[in-house]
């Protein structure tokens, strides 16, 4: 076994920890290069930022009203890093978890500081995103190397960058769903649709080869096979942002619509989240909850996300110790024929897995 003194850091996006902080939250939030860019982008970035983040934190502060005045992902995220090191410490005692928000506290660079200060002697980067796109993977590894080249960390670190077909994080997944399923009660199973929801991300970027839709409906699939319910089901995205055209169908309009057939049983499930927060939490708690109802739905039950369930942690547990022994990456870490329209020729992951 490897005995470099080891340090695993979990990519997570983040979250207001009160609601004095939703705007500066949001203003980290647009001002990433990876979530909005166009010519120009450059020059009116940190106007255009806090432009965006005036205008939408007060709808957003009344969604963290609503939740208990904050985000809980740092609170969750906590859990998870201290399960998934125990787990791993019980094999390689060289080894610490650093969480890294990539747009709040404790923030990328800060972990970079810390990782540097501890004479960690390398680093394995692991995201709290089983499914890769440039929105969250990526954009949280750009901002690792950027830190990385300014404070002057000369470490290797490796990169995991995706594990949509885990086994244990499918197991996990299933695990879940059977546990939800018991909330309904006397009702047969081919009569409560499974709805599992993604959060979406432009077809643009789709177009241009992010092969996240194609990852998520990999999971979608090993869910399924894995769970082996005579339950209907479909994958539907959430919480669009701006004019451009997102992945469809969305949640909102899915939940119409199977009212609209005389589905009247639903469980959602988040199929891209592994830690609660506002999108889970608000969007599918409150907001669909309460769309479904006016729509005619008699009971909509949501399964939480992964969190620290045993079997997810062991995944992740999984996938460090076989970058730090190995250096093997999952199967879809290797270059990936995305099969998109809209391309030329074949598409492929935006890394060369084999140098990372």
């Amino acid at each position: 076994m490897n005995t470099k003194k080891t340090a695993v850091v979990l990519f997570q996006l983040g979250g207001p920890d009160s609601l004095d902080e939703v705007q500066p939250f949001l203003f980290n939030l647009f001002m990433d290069p990876d979530i909005i860019d166009f010519p120009g982008f450059f020059f009116i970035r940190k106007l255009l930022a806090g432009f965006i983040s005036r205008r939408r934190s007060k709808e957003s502060m009344e969604k963290y009203k609503q939740i208990g005045g904050k985000s809980p992902i740092y609170d969750l995220t906590k859990e998870q890093a201290s399960a998934l090191e125990s787990m791993l410490q019980s094999q390689n005692k060289n080894i610490n978890v650093f969480i890294a928000m990539r747009y709040w506290k404790p923030s990328i660079e800060t972990a970079v500081e810390n990782i540097k200060a501890a004479g960690f002697e390398q680093a394995i980067l692991l995201p709290l995103y089983p499914q890769f796109s440039k929105a969250t993977s990526l954009s949280s590894y750009n901002e690792w190397k950027r830190q990385e080249k300014r404070h002057g960390l000369a470490i290797q670190s490796r990169f995991i960058c995706c594990y949509p077909g885990h086994p244990m994080l499918i197991e996990a997944f299933v695990e879940n769903i059977n546990s939800a399923f018991r909330r309904f009660k006397n009702i047969p199973s081919e009569n409560i649709d499974l709805v599992f929801s993604a959060h979406g991300i432009p077809v643009r970027y789709i177009n241009q080869g992010d092969p996240y839709q194609m990852q998520v409906e990999e999971t979608v699939k090993g869910i399924i096979k894995l769970g082996g319910w005579n339950s209907p089901h479909v994958l539907c995205y959430q919480s669009k942002l701006g004019p451009m055209k997102w992945l469809q169908p969305s949640l909102h309009k899915t939940i119409k619509d199977l009212a609209g057939r005389g589905r009247k049983n639903l469980l959602v499930i988040p199929a891209a989240f592994v830690t609660d927060h506002i999108e889970t939490l608000y969007e599918i708690g409150i907001e669909e909850y309460r769309h479904a109802l006016e729509c005619g739905i008699n009971q909509l039950e949501i399964m939480p996300a992964l969190n620290s369930h045993t079997k997810f942690i062991q995944c992740l547990a999984e996938l460090v110790i076989n970058r730090i022994d190995t250096g093997e990456l999952p199967n879809t870490c290797r270059r990936i024929q995305s099969g998109q329209k809209n391309t030329s020729k074949k598409s492929l992951c935006p890394f060369n897995f084999s140098k990372l």
